[in-house]
């Protein structure tokens, strides 16, 4: 489950960068009008690869200027990143996991774009989540590139040889409970869910919807301070754990750490998981089953999810500025959002296109692109290190709330540990 393991090579502040992007003026170091033919290069990790040259064969197709996309291994990225950014190298522009938008924003990585991005027409229906992650000190510096979103998947076949209504989801993470504990019971090597045990990324993309659909939240507006010792949190882990004590989850969700989680659920021998959107159509490519979509819920109700996918900006250092937003502005536009992410089944980065026409042909479909709006993404400058890096306190954390002796000692810990890496 590479998208989510962004590796343990963070970003480095670059001393010499910092501020390239922070002036407001949106064509400095430009020497390109709009569409001049200039060539425009594109930097993406590997798990965005396949949508990013999507966007520029179709935008190539149309315009004198021609995008050249170079992919690399997801963990090897940041580092790439970063060495760029030190040689004041970066291309023209580079995506990245949502997740580093902050960071990469305050660094000055990604040219200011606020007037640009201001001057859009549709603007106040980009999404939001994203919109605020690329966000530094009330300036924009990148766009939504692709959305991808956390859900409730299951297994309707399941459902159905459980008693269960296959066309009533859960509508509380204690019905959710309820489902995975009625499939269970249908024995054999059927288990009730599955989730990644092991994992940082897989945990902070399907729990922490939980916990906002709760009411709660996971850190302070400003991304310095955890609260994963609150209530709301603490619950959560709990119903959890008390899923796999049962050995209601599989035996396998302790040592996931991503890689086999999309394995688990394509095997239709598991009845309910929460998971990436996106699986949807990876699921039902080959499955023999009928696949549920549902919105993770809180505990005793309500609806969120994590608003994932990358952002993208332009390059600090790069000469090609007009260029680089002709790029940027196209790609949020109905053309490609409709023709290009719809029409391959991806979510829109637009609240306004959530029925399109490819949309509308599937009510899973639009239920997950009507979730957008309702969803998160978290904001913090020190997001990979505290939370995606297998060594992180968040890691040692939800391990002890899990499986541990004292779980809530374990998030009372990682609170204080958590916040520490934070604020650094």
């Amino acid at each position: 489950m590479k998208r989510w393991l962004c590796g343990t090579a963070a970003a480095l502040l670059v001393a010499g960068l910092a501020g390239c992007g922070g002036d407001g003026n949106d064509d400095a170091g430009s020497a390109e009008t709009a569409d001049s033919g200039a060539t425009l290069t594109l930097w993406t990790r590997a798990a965005t690869e396949s949508i990013s040259k999507q966007y520029a064969e179709a935008y190539n197709a149309t315009h004198k200027n021609k995008v050249q996309v170079t992919a690399y291994p997801n963990e090897e990225y940041p580092a790439k990143i970063a060495s760029a950014a030190g040689a004041k190298a970066l291309p023209d522009l580079f995506a990245s996991d949502v997740v580093f938008a902050p960071q990469y924003a305050s660094q000055g990585l990604w040219m200011d774009i606020t007037d640009r991005f201001g001057a859009l027409p549709i603007k106040d229906k980009v999404a939001p989540a994203h919109v605020t992650n690329g966000t530094w000190k009330e300036r924009n510096y990148a766009v939504p590139h692709t959305i991808d979103m956390s859900v409730m998947l299951y297994n309707k076949d399941l459902f159905t040889k459980a008693g269960l209504d296959p066309e009533k989801p859960p509508a509380s993470l204690g019905e959710f409970a309820a489902a995975a504990r009625a499939v269970d019971k249908l024995g054999g090597d059927i288990n009730g869910t599955y989730f990644g045990g092991n994992c940082g990324g897989c945990n902070v993309f399907t729990l922490w919807p939980s916990v906002w659909a709760s009411g709660g939240d996971v850190m302070n507006a400003e991304g310095t301070e955890s609260t994963i010792n609150g209530k709301e949190m603490t619950d959560v882990f709990a119903l959890y754990r008390k899923l796999f004590e049962e050995g209601v989850a599989a035996p396998a969700s302790k040592d996931e750490a991503g890689p086999t989680w999309l394995g688990a659920l394509q095997t239709g021998k598991i009845g309910i998981a929460p998971g990436p959107s996106a699986w949807l159509g990876v699921i039902e490519e080959k499955a023999s089953f009928k696949l549920g979509v549902a919105p993770i819920s809180g505990l005793d109700g309500g609806e969120s999810t994590f608003v994932g996918g990358d952002s993208i900006g332009i390059g600090a250092t790069s000469k090609n500025a007009a260029g680089a937003w002709d790029f940027l502005s196209w790609t949020l536009g109905d053309e490609a959002q409709v023709e290009v992410i719809a029409k391959n089944k991806g979510v829109p980065v637009r609240t306004d296109l959530a029925a399109n026409k490819y949309a509308s042909a599937d009510p899973r479909i639009v239920q997950i692109n009507n979730l957008m709006a309702k969803g998160k993404t978290p904001y913090a400058k020190n997001f990979n290190a505290t939370y995606n890096d297998p060594q992180s306190p968040w890691v040692t954390a939800f391990r002890g709330a899990l499986f541990g002796a004292d779980p809530q000692k374990a998030l009372n810990d990682g609170a204080a540990a958590l916040s520490s890496s934070l604020q650094k």
